[in-house]
């Protein structure tokens, strides 16, 4: 019997883990880019120290792949954690979101955190790292693990554990370096030397640890300092706590004693009150165009009706514009090499015309707008003309609503721009974060199977090209803008539960999107359903995605 490892056929034998098979064949790198972090069997993604024992085909995850990229931030976790209790052994660790290439970690200890304790943090870490010390995975029974964190501390695990559906649980340690032992659900690299790239950068009590460049891997990224979005990080981590709602146990327990209804109340009304004052900040600057945008699934359909009708209530007509209108006819695109359109390059769009038509109406003239047509490909002119009176200001929604091109030479004291996402920090427990990526797909997976009539597969098959069309066109502009507003719901994942959960756990292992169905049943089985939509206003973000939004009857 053969093992297969990215095409290279290798007899198996006893007690042979993927790593040997591995290094007989060469396929071992010192370069971070290059470096085999783990691997995909049959739709699944296995550690390196897997012992495969039937004939099977293996690919290797590298740190250029989204699932590369999140076992090297796993093991990088634990590394600094391990670093931690070692250096302050009474300090507690949240591991919260992410801040550009980097994760945003807060640190709870007396004295509060410094630079010299990043200077030792960060020696230790070189010291771990340096050493190379094994990383070992075992399986224990729910009541054995609980056993074990309950004695090292650890009872946010403890709680979340409780609601585990499952008899069983894996655990990693490091007996040579200590006794921690932790999970962060999902697979890690086989020992400490795989995560050699790395930076700490201090923010008062907190930390971000920096992964790897993208574009050069062999580098820490630079921080990015982003205090808008750290701003709104904070804010929403606050009334998470005040909420009693941090956690997806403290969710999961709202769910069954029936609170969840106050959550949704307060939580919209939070959403409300802040639409509000947007849009008292708008008419405050006197601004006549207020540019929105944001990533795929954020609310922002939705989130532009809402501020339109906290405008009406203040005595404003506000008129909607989408810069898809604006597209350039299809057949007049380039494609790419494999013959591909790229719809999410600046590029699709007439920037020319939008600046010429944008200027016309703010200066008061009147303008004749465009139209896509979705069917045809094309742009239909002629569509409508528009003059903007002086209590009529536009809404314009779109993913490049943000990049300075979009405005030309207009005076931008006449613009208000607002970045829209679902900045979720809500955790499972201390050291696993939900990630915010995953929320949108969460949400996108119920909107495209609700209202499309797409399928998992298809949804989870486009999603890795919407990620590199966000990452390039739109992040980069997010501290552009004059306000952000996070959408996330504290319990929109209790009620979008129901909706997918049996379809990804439908997708079959022969799948390509097996594995990333997979990780979503694991995130989601850690949470309760809640049965609420009875709760739930028909303007809500979350109605933009399970349906029932009644900005859209008429469409």
């Amino acid at each position: 019997m053969n093992i297969t490892i990215n095409k290279n056929a290798v007899p198996i034998r006893d007690g042979a883990a993927i790593l040997d098979y591995i290094r007989e064949l060469g396929l071992d790198s010192a370069a971070i880019s290059e470096r085999p972090l783990a691997a995909m069997l049959g739709g699944e993604i296995f550690n390196l120290c897997y012992i495969p024992k039937r004939e099977s085909e293996l690919q290797l995850l590298y740190y250029s792949s989204e699932e590369g990229r999140r076992v090297y931030e796993r093991t990088l976790q634990f590394v600094f954690i391990m670093a931690v209790r070692r250096s302050f052994p009474d300090a507690r660790v949240l591991v919260q979101y992410s801040m550009g290439q980097g994760v945003y970690i807060t640190i709870k200890k007396e004295p509060t955190l410094n630079d010299a304790d990043i200077a030792l943090l960060h020696d230790e870490m070189r010291r771990i790292v340096s050493a190379g010390y094994r990383l070992y995975r075992s399986r224990r029974s729910i009541e054995e693990a609980i056993s074990r964190f309950t004695m090292d501390g650890q009872l946010d695990k403890v709680r979340l554990l409780k609601w585990r559906e499952f008899s069983y649980f894996d655990l990693y340690s490091c007996p040579e370096y200590s006794d921690y032992t932790d999970y962060f659900y999902g697979e890690m690299a086989p020992d400490t030397s795989y995560v050699r790239i790395f930076a700490l950068h201090r923010i008062d009590d907190s930390v971000v640890i920096l992964l790897p460049d993208r574009d050069n891997p062999e580098r820490a990224a630079a921080y990015e300092d982003s205090p808008k979005l750290l701003a709104v990080f904070r804010e929403s981590e606050r009334w998470g706590r005040f909420m009693g709602c941090a956690t997806a146990s403290e969710l999961n327990t709202r769910v069954e004693n029936g609170s969840i209804r106050e959550l949704v109340r307060v939580n919209e009304a939070l959403h409300e009150k802040n639409f509000s004052k947007i849009a008292d900040d708008i008419i405050c600057r006197r601004a006549k165009a207020i540019m929105l945008a944001g990533p795929s699934s954020s609310g922002k359909t939705t989130s532009a009706n809402r501020i339109a009708t906290q405008l009406r209530a203040s005595g404003l007509d506000p008129i909607m514009l989408s810069l898809d209108d604006y597209y350039i006819d299809r057949d007049k695109l380039e494609r790419d090499e494999n013959g591909k359109l790229d719809l999410e390059h600046i590029n699709t769009l007439d920037i020319a015309r939008f600046n010429h038509d944008l200027e016309l109406l703010i200066a008061g003239e009147e303008a004749e707008l465009p139209r896509f047509n979705f069917l045809t490909g094309r742009r239909e002119d002629g569509h409508r003309t528009l003059r903007l009176h002086s209590d009529q200001p536009l809404i314009i929604e779109g993913i490049h609503g943000l990049n300075p091109l979009m405005l030309g030479d207009i005076d931008p004291g006449k613009i208000y721009r607002i970045y829209v996402s679902a900045l979720t920090t809500l955790n499972l427990d201390d050291h696993n974060r939900i990630r915010t990526t995953d929320l949108r797909l969460l949400r996108r997976l119920v909107r495209d199977y609700e209202t499309r009539g797409a399928s998992m597969e298809h949804t989870l098959d486009m999603w890795e090209s919407v990620r590199r069309g966000e990452t390039r066109w739109i992040f980069p502009y997010q501290e552009n803008a004059d306000c952000i507003i996070n959408t996330t719901l504290l319990y929109e994942v209790s009620v979008m539960k129901k909706y997918v959960h049996p379809l990804l756990k439908a997708v079959p292992p022969e799948s390509h999107c097996y594995s990333q169905a997979r990780s979503i049943v694991k995130f989601l089985n850690y949470f309760v359903s809640a049965d609420i939509e009875d709760e739930i206003p028909p303007t809500s973000i979350i109605r933009e995605f399970i349906g029932g939004n009644t900005f859209y009857k008429d469409r």
